[in-house]
């Protein structure tokens, strides 16, 4: 009422997140969170909990608005509410894409719907609130435009986005009382608060539907199959996955091999196997093109378990069972690059962030090949980092040529 939020909401990421949000982005907290604070008042929705910029487990994404709460059965129940201030969109010819001006230009961004519903899916997928216990918290998500309205034929309501908008509906400016209608039939019954710490509390593992929908399309391509040494390697990993993550020592498996000997086929392999099992494995590579084509083959649900090097900056200790990280010549120094923002930047090396994220790892190594001069893995370089951490460290060396059909 005092339009005071978005000050403190910059104080409060500051604290957080340890650098400070571009005057942009607090400009848009400036007006969406007044118009989205309208919304909760006019639907009374008193007794609710509020998360602002929550990050998604293991990204850089943050969700907007999360409002949690009990329905009328008393469920425990939360709404993601993506906040735009678009005033007019044009039609895109991708699937999930409008364009629309965005950062001082128009560009073709995802449908509001479409990112809701991936924020959804991803934080039902990811976080244990959402998935673990007897009764766990329902999620779901709409997208609220407070600066815009709809016109005839617009590109927002096309007929390719209608299963997109029925799971996660966008609301315009003209549309309060649908959307306070839409909040209140999921959080009528107040006590949100309770909720929302069970979500804060809560941690990042993926859930067994997630694993085994990763695990079933990776076993859907007939390609992958082992071969010889490939096969001995597999067997070994599968070994320590079921015998000694248990142990609490950290071990880690060296795999080296030049071009064609078959290293990615194992580790995808294995990212099926471990998945099947249960347990939270990870793929991660140095490669954005190679990273992307697999996350285009699994769909955008399964890349979750698909990752970059740099993506284990801020991850918490152990986090992940296994990760596999293949083409591992491709450890950086530091995560760090020349988009890192200046109060972000650390000299801590990439190859301990990997070696702390999880308590297998493997990685697949060539020796002889150089892709750019900053990239400085090595079987020499990881080892000597895994044994300074007391970790028991295991080598194979694949020698035979070995081409597949992809």
């Amino acid at each position: 009422m005092h339009n005071r939020i978005a000050d403190k909401l910059r104080d409060a990421f500051f604290h957080y997140f340890r650098y400070h949000p571009p005057p942009s982005e607090v400009n848009s907290w400036r007006n969406s969170l007044r118009a989205m604070a309208q919304v909760l008042d006019f639907a009374r929705l008193k007794d609710h909990g509020v998360i602002l910029e929550y990050q998604l487990p293991l990204t850089s994404k943050r969700l907007d608005c999360l409002v949690s709460g009990k329905d009328g059965a008393a469920r425990d129940q939360a709404v993601i509410v993506e906040l735009k201030q678009w005033d007019r969109s044009e039609p895109a010819d991708g699937d999930n894409e409008v364009i629309t001006w965005v950062g001082g230009s128009d560009r073709e961004t995802l449908h509001p719907s479409v990112q809701v519903g991936q924020y959804t899916r991803y934080l039902s997928d990811n976080n244990t609130a959402f998935h673990q216990g007897s009764d766990p918290v329902s999620a779901s998500g709409c997208a609220y435009l407070h600066n815009y309205s709809f016109r005839p034929d617009d590109p927002l309501l096309s007929a390719k986005f209608a299963l997109s908008r029925s799971s996660c509906p966008v609301f315009s400016e003209r549309d309060v009382d649908p959307l306070c209608s839409y909040l209140r039939e999921r959080l009528d019954g107040g006590r949100g608060m309770g909720v929302l710490r069970r979500i804060e509390s809560s941690e990042y593992a993926p859930s067994k539907k997630l694993l085994e929908h990763v695990a079933t399309l990776i076993r859907g391509n007939p390609i992958y199959t082992l071969l010889d040494e490939q096969l001995v390697v597999f067997d070994k990993v599968l070994a320590i996955a079921r015998s000694g993550l248990a142990s609490g020592k950290k071990s880690v498996i060296l795999v080296k091999g030049g071009p064609g000997t078959g290293k990615s086929v194992i580790a995808i392999n294995l990212m099926a196997s471990l998945l099947e099992r249960g347990l939270n494995a990870q793929y991660a590579t140095g490669s954005k093109a190679f990273t992307e084509t697999l996350r285009k083959i699994i769909g955008s649900r399964g890349s979750a378990q698909f990752k970059y090097f740099n993506s284990y900056t801020d991850v918490k200790a152990e986090a992940i069972d296994v990760l596999v990280a293949d083409e591992s010549h491709r450890i950086r120094a530091t995560s760090a690059s020349r988009y890192t923002r200046r109060s972000e930047r650390s000299d801590y090396p990439q190859i301990r962030e990997l070696l702390a994220a999880s308590r297998l790892s493997v990685f697949f190594v060539d020796d002889h090949q150089v892709v750019r001069p900053n990239e400085i893995g090595s079987s020499d370089y990881i080892r000597s980092h895994a044994q300074e951490l007391g970790c028991r460290v295991w080598e194979y060396e694949l020698e035979a040529q070995f081409r597949c059909n992809g």
